[in-house]
């Protein structure tokens, strides 16, 4: 009985770990989205003041 309570509390442990990695790596994944988003968006700003855009 304590070496089925010790293999569910391993397993518990790892599931719970899995979760954690896959947030963590889902959230590592969105933020360089965000910044190579972010990148371009600077990119075609300063893109249009240099060519002289006309804001009207």
């Amino acid at each position: 009985m304590k070496t089925l309570l010790l293999v569910k509390e391993i397993y518990s442990e790892g599931f719970r770990n899995i979760g954690n990695i896959i947030v963590r790596n889902y959230f590592k994944a969105f933020m360089w989205f965000s910044v190579a988003m972010f990148t371009v968006v600077l990119y075609a700003f300063i893109f249009r003041l240099a060519t002289g855009f006309v804001w009207d």
